[in-house]
C-alpha cells in the first residue's frame, strides 16, 4: 500500500502538519525529508531500512558520501539532502555558542564538538577561542595526525590566541579508535598548553576527547 493510501493521521507529512515535527519518529522525519521511497518500497519502509543499516539517525547523518552511495536507493541528490541537514545542525550549534552569554550549557559544547569530530577518520586537534564573556570567537582545526596521534605545538596555540585576542580557550581532539578515555600523552599535552597559556594570562577552560561514547571532559575529571 502506498503512503497516500494510509489513514491521514498516519501519513508523515500530514502528521507533521497536524502535530508538529517533535511527534514524528526518526523514520517519519527521514521519510518527509526524502519525499519518496524506492521501487517496490514506500518511503517510510525505505527510511526504516536506512536507519537500521546505519544503526540510527546519528550514524546516518555523519556517514561519508561513499558510504551513502553504497546503499540502494541513495543517489547524489539524496546524499546532498542528508549532508545539508548535518551541516545546518552544525551551523545552528555554532550560532548558539556564539550568542550565548558564557558556557552555561556544557552539553551544547559537547554536541557541537561531537558533530565536528566524531565522524573523522584521522585524529584532529582543535581549539575553541572565546572572548571575555566566554562566547565563541572562532573554531579552528589546528593539527591533523595519523589514525593514532596528532602532533600538538603549544606555540601554534599561542599564535592563534594572540591573533584573535581570545580571553579563554577550550581544546578538543578525537580518538578515531572510538575509545574516548584520555591517554597519558593527552594529559601531558594539556599540561604543556595550559602552562603556555598561563604565561599570557589566558584561561584553559577544558579539554574534550571525542570518541564513540559520551565525550570526556578534563575539567569534569579534575585533570586541569
Amino acid at each position: 500500500m502506498r503512503v497516500k493510501e494510509w489513514p491521514v493521521a498516519e501519513r508523515p507529512r500530514e502528521k507533521l502538519q497536524l502535530q508538529g515535527a517533535q511527534f514524528l519518529s526518526d523514520a517519519e522525519l527521514l521519510a518527509v525529508l526524502l519525499g519518496s521511497g524506492r521501487q517496490g518500497q514506500d518511503v517510510v519502509t525505505f527510511a526504516r531500512k536506512l536507519l537500521h543499516h546505519f544503526n540510527g539517525i546519528g550514524p546516518l547523518l555523519v556517514a561519508s558520501r561513499e558510504q551513502l552511495l553504497e546503499c540502494d536507493g541513495i543517489g547524489p541528490a539524496r546524499v546532498n539532502q542528508l549532508q545539508v541537514v548535518m551541516e545546518l545542525s552544525r551551523r545552528y550549534l555554532k550560532w548558539q555558542l556564539e550568542r550565548t552569554d558564557g558556557f552555561t550549557e556544557p552539553s551544547l559544547v559537547k554536541d557541537f564538538l561531537t558533530s565536528k569530530l566524531r565522524h573523522q577518520c584521522r585524529e584532529l586537534f582543535v581549539i575553541l577561542l572565546l572572548d571575555s564573556q566566554h562566547r565563541l570567537l572562532r573554531y579552528e582545526e589546528l593539527f591533523q595526525g595519523t589514525i593514532n596521534a596528532a602532533p600538538v605545538y603549544p606555540r601554534e596555540v599561542i599564535k592563534l590566541v594572540m591573533k584573535h585576542n581570545a580571553a579563554a580557550v577550550i581544546l578538543a581532539h578525537n580518538h578515531p579508535s572510538g575509545v574516548a578515555e584520555p591517554s597519558q600523552a593527552d594529559q601531558r599535552v594539556t599540561e604543556r598548553v595550559k602552562k603556555a597559556l598561563n604565561l599570557i594570562d589566558v584561561s584553559l577552560l577544558d579539554h574534550f576527547v571525542i570518541g564513540a561514547g559520551a565525550p570526556i571532559s578534563f575539567a569534569e575529571r579534575g585533570l586541569l
